[in-house]
């Protein structure tokens, strides 16, 4: 959920929260591998075939 889609000031808060903690935790992901994530089409790419070797339009095809 964006952050200016939250109905609430509580809801507002929680999601800026945690999109500070992803983005802290993608920091410090990034420098230990060394390299950036891939953003976009890329990253989704990369996360579909990471959890079982498929690509999502092989997925989708099945």
């Amino acid at each position: 959920m964006a952050i200016t889609q939250a109905p609430t000031a509580k809801g507002k808060q929680a999601a800026k929260g945690l999109r500070q903690a992803a983005a802290k935790q993608e920091r410090k992901v990034e420098a230990k591998t060394g390299r950036e994530f891939a953003k976009g089409e890329k990253r989704f790419e990369e996360r579909s075939k990471s959890s079982d070797g498929k690509s999502a339009g092989t997925k989708q095809k099945s």
